[in-house]
Parts: C-alpha cells; structure tokens; sequence
C-alpha cells in the first residue's frame, strides 16, 4: 500500500522537478507542467501516461487505475489508487510521468544513476 510520502521526496530530487500546492493539491511539475497531481484527501494519484496506451492499463487492473473526468480525457493522464500501489510502483510510475516531460538526455541521465530504476 503507497502513501504520499512514498512519492514526495522523489518527485521534489527529480531533475527539474518541484513541488507546488494548489488549491491544496500536491502536484510534481516541471516548468508549467504537472506530471503527478494528488487528490485532497491524498488516496488518488493522477499522473502523466501516454493516451494510447491508458486504456490498456485501466482494462489490465481496473481497481488500480482509472481513466480521468471527461474534461481531462484530451490530457495524457490517468488516475491511480495509492492503496492498491505498492511504494516501488508507485515510485516507479512517478519516474515514467517524469520521463514524459524533459528532455531525453535527462532520462537516460537518470537510468545511469539509477540503474536498478527507483527506489
């Protein structure tokens, strides 16, 4: 079972990456773009995810991952249960969105220091 704090101190050592609170709201950005977004209560976490694939993941494990509103339907963005994550997964989901929003030498950057991928 992920928390928040599973997530927090990577999205803030990330690359780029800082943290912001809107509304009250935890979010990940880089520059403008928000790649991890938190619910209020802190149980939903909504990251960054190719359109073309959503689906798929949502239809693999449909009481982990949801497609988002209708209105964010046109981002590249899915939502997920924290406590059907667990920490590694989680964290590993939080470096995908990431990878979707920098340059590629900042990814392959990372994968050289992190060769186990996050931990």
């Amino acid at each position: 079972m992920a928390v928040i704090d599973d997530v927090r101190l990577l999205g803030a050592e990330l690359e780029r990456s800082y943290q912001v609170h809107v509304r009250g709201r935890l979010k990940f950005r880089v520059g403008q773009i928000v790649y991890v977004a938190f619910s209020l209560d802190e149980t939903v976490m909504g990251f960054a995810f190719p359109k073309a694939e959503r689906a798929a993941l949502v239809l693999s494990e449909p009481r982990k991952f949801q497609l988002p509103a209708a209105s964010d339907m046109r981002f590249h963005w899915v939502h997920a249960d924290l406590a059907a994550l667990d920490p590694i997964e989680a964290r590993e989901l939080v470096v995908d969105a990431w990878r979707m929003v920098v340059p590629q030498k900042l990814s392959a950057a990372y994968d050289l220091l992190h060769p186990d991928g996050p931990h």
